[in-house]
């Protein structure tokens, strides 16, 4: 079964914290008729992790298994288990590369995620680069205990540095900095632009990550979250969009005609920065939790400023007055029925629900 994380469900409940809606979003599920039941009450389509671990995994996803699908998976379970167990975040990162693309992955530490993806027979080989030495050895440990050598490459590389162009089809970059990241794209862009497909995961500055990424070209075609060990993380397929995508939309937005459209598409543009398009407009559960979360925080925080009394204390709140009202937008576009734009019922309106609460919060 394809997961489908993108489409809204209306009435879901954020302090719901039952099995099924664990199933639907925590990714750490394996029961399968659990799984089903979660779709069934979240009207979304829910894979088991266990059916990603099965040969016809691949053909069920979208892509095409490779021929040695098989060999590789007997190869592993001789070596001593079919596929590795990944944590929450890796799982969501293997769920979103498609299936019989050749792998690179950017930073690849342990080397887990290219032995499961390939044991799995999702990949058909894959590369395993580190910066670090240690890491890389490690990975080549890994690899030769899966029996996995002659279908994952590992490399000392910096970034893409190593990766000749053609050779990957998936770029996985996950577990740094957004900054770090950005870095390995610009220096590698040529590479990166002529992949299929981006998956990246990172660890901060998501805001001017996002931006990066639209204003370098990069389609953001998908977004999915995790909650691992109290930690809140995000990921993103991107997708090269070439130099219209770098120029933005154009469109006219439609509004009640008290805000400019050009004021709407900025907002729009920074909400999407802030807490990411996919997310926000498929009104995914780990998002609305983290923005409750940071919401009671930075409420607890403006209390504390306005009982300080300084000009600092004062320029500050201001700054948090703006996270609340744009934290208050995003719960609104996830949550709201009504029309904020322009007050009526939102089946009678033609804003989408991202322009529907920008052009409200901007008037």
């Amino acid at each position: 079964m394809a997961e489908v994380w993108g489409a809204k469900k209306s009435g879901w409940n954020p302090e719901d914290e039952s099995p099924e809606k664990t199933a639907a979003w925590g990714r750490e599920v394996r029961n399968p008729e659990v799984c089903m039941k979660a779709a069934g009450k979240w009207g979304r389509e829910v894979r088991c992790m266990e059916d990603r671990n099965r040969p016809e995994a691949a053909e069920t996803g979208g892509g095409k298994r490779c021929p040695e699908a098989e060999e590789r998976m007997k190869a592993a379970e001789n070596m001593g288990g079919s596929t590795v167990m990944l944590s929450g975040r890796l799982q969501m990162l293997a769920g979103m590369v498609t299936p019989g693309n050749r792998l690179v992955d950017v930073g690849c530490d342990h080397g887990y995620l290219a032995i499961s993806l390939v044991s799995s027979g999702i990949c058909p080989g894959a590369i395993a680069m580190d910066v670090r030495e240690g890491p890389l050895a490690a990975a080549k440990a890994h690899i030769a205990e899966y029996g996995l050598n002659d279908y994952i490459d590992v490399r000392l590389s910096d970034g893409l540095a190593a990766c000749r162009p053609g050779e990957a089809d998936t770029m996985v970059c996950a577990g740094m900095g957004g900054r770090l990241m950005e870095r390995i794209l610009r220096d590698g862009m040529e590479k990166a632009g002529r992949m299929r497909e981006l998956v990246l995961q990172p660890q901060s500055e998501l805001p001017q990550f996002r931006a990066f990424l639209r204003e370098s070209g990069f389609d953001v075609i998908d977004e999915d979250a995790v909650i691992e060990d109290g930690k809140y993380y995000f990921a993103m397929k991107a997708v090269w969009g070439g130099a219209d995508a770098a120029r933005g939309s154009g469109r006219t937005l439609p509004n009640d005609g008290t805000v400019s459209p050009a004021a709407v598409e900025t907002g729009i543009r920074r909400l999407y920065d802030l807490y990411g398009r996919q997310l926000l407009q498929g009104g995914h559960p780990v998002l609305l939790q983290y923005l409750r979360q940071r919401q009671c925080y930075v409420k607890k925080l403006e209390q504390s400023l306005m009982s300080a009394g300084t000009a600092k204390a004062q320029r500050r709140l201001e700054e948090v007055h703006h996270e609340l009202e744009d934290i208050e937008t995003a719960l609104g576009i996830c949550f709201g029925r009504q029309c904020r734009g322009c007050g009526s019922d939102s089946a009678g309106c033609d804003m989408d629900d991202t322009e529907k609460g920008i052009s409200k919060g901007l008037k």
